[in-house]
């Protein structure tokens, strides 16, 4: 359990995928480039055995905006996107009409 105060710390927010590419000599990374509004920000994802680069440009995904980065193959990862996992596989999450990117998730 954490109290409501260590999860009013998370910040969570809607960003929009701007630029996808598969990482180079992986199976599973793809670097994003995601715009959350007033900010660019890039992250690395293990979701290229699930989804094409293409079909997720333009997609509003919420992400974790305030995690400590992570480099992934040399790249350095900015966030986590919030996915479900269903029997292993990433089921992107996203808000029911567009909003505008950098919308504070509550």
């Amino acid at each position: 359990m954490i109290s409501f105060d260590e999860f009013k710390r998370l910040e969570l927010r809607i960003g929009e995928i701007k630029e996808v590419e598969k990482v180079p000599n992986t199976d599973k990374l793809l670097r994003l480039t995601i715009d959350v509004g007033g900010e660019t920000r890039q992250i690395v994802a293990g979701m290229a055995e699930y989804f094409e680069p293409a079909a997720l440009i333009g997609r509003q995904v919420p992400l974790l905006m305030n995690l400590e980065p992570k480099k992934f193959r040399g790249i350095e990862s900015h966030g986590m996107i919030l996915a479900v996992d269903v029997e292993g596989r990433p089921v992107l999450l996203q808000p029911e009409k567009k909003v505008p990117p950098g919308s504070i998730i509550r």
